[in-house]
């Protein structure tokens, strides 16, 4: 493993399998009475979140204490950057304190990378979103609920996601999940289809190691996962489609686009939804949508990579060590 996770295309296929493995053995531990590993004992996480969120933010504090770390949780709001405080002041100030490992959300594309890159911090950093660049452990988490579904949880080990056919849909224009996803199941092997509207399809994009397509109905029937990304609004400050009923009516996923898809399929979505948007309650609520699992798994993923940059390369749950320290 590299020293940062930046961005999803600096993994490479064993690197990625490497993660998604570790995961595996993560999540054996959510199954035990006390979910707890003394892996990282005495090394502090902070979570520095220029941006709003619920479900990145709790899942990595979640990881990181499981982990047995201290954890920070920093937020902009009612903070020194509120008035004005610089990244450089914020991120010097980590380091005084100690910090091994930062977890950043941000709104400007490649504010994860200065600060890995500026000197600033000694520490491991771990991007968590910016702007609409990239979202690699969310990417990561996608494909480990991918290959636990398609492949199987015990198959899956050591296996990447070689011929699946994964189709992503919908805000790929303001999505950094779209991007990352791109990036990450193309190493793994995947074939990876984007469908948009034109307007909400990126400069660009024909540089990407993907299919684009405008046809939703006609992709669906060979698609092993489908993959709902959520209408940003707040990032539009243009109109990019006529209304929202008519967004739905082309790119939305419904209960009879959903009887196209061959029967193993998957649905995902990132999170948060807009139900009776880019997806129905219907679809949503149903047992081929795997959203809550995604949540749930982004914890087993973000615990591996907090593992991998700040543990080692010593197996992560199966040591004596390990086990001994857990029972004290």
């Amino acid at each position: 493993m590299q020293r940062h996770l930046i961005s999803a295309a600096d993994l490479t296929r064993d690197d990625a399998v490497l993660i998604l493995d570790t995961a595996e053995e993560m999540a054996r531990v959510a199954d035990r009475p006390i979910k707890k590993l003394p892996t990282l004992r005495g090394r502090t996480v902070v979570n520095l979140f220029f941006e709003d969120s619920t479900r990145t933010r709790i899942s990595f504090e979640a990881a990181a204490k499981r982990l047995s770390a201290d954890v920070i949780n920093f937020s902009a709001k009612g903070s020194s950057v509120s008035k004005g405080e610089s990244l450089k002041d914020t991120a010097l100030t980590l380091e005084a304190m100690g910090a091994d490992a930062v977890v950043i959300r941000h709104h400007a594309s490649g504010a994860p990378y200065r600060l890995a890159n500026s000197g600033w911090i000694d520490g491991a950093v771990v991007n968590a979103g910016d702007g609409t660049h990239e979202h690699p452990t969310q990417a990561l988490l996608d494909a480990f609920t991918m290959r636990r579904r398609l492949v199987g949880r015990d198959a899956g080990l050591g296996q990447d996601l070689s011929g699946r056919r994964i189709t992503i849909v919908g805000d790929v224009l303001h999505s950094r999940v779209a991007r990352s996803n791109v990036h990450l199941l193309t190493t793994l092997g995947a074939e990876v289809t984007l469908v948009a509207p034109p307007t909400l399809v990126p400069v660009g994009v024909e540089a990407w190691p993907c299919e684009v397509s405008y046809d939703l109905d006609a992709v669906l029937p060979k698609s092993d996962a489908v993959m709902m990304l959520r209408v940003q609004r707040e990032r539009m400050n243009a109109a990019f489609f006529p209304t929202e009923r008519e967004y739905a009516r082309r790119y939305g996923l419904d209960a009879d686009r959903m009887a196209k898809m061959p029967e193993h399929a998957v649905v995902m979505h990132p999170g948060p939804m807009n139900r009776g948007m880019e997806i129905t309650a219907e679809v949503a609520d149903s047992a081929r949508c795997t959203a809550v699992e995604q949540v749930a798994n982004g914890v087993s993923t973000r615990m591996a990579v907090l593992y991998l940059l700040l543990g080692g390369s010593e197996p992560a749950v199966t040591t004596n060590n390990a086990r001994t320290e857990e029972n004290k």
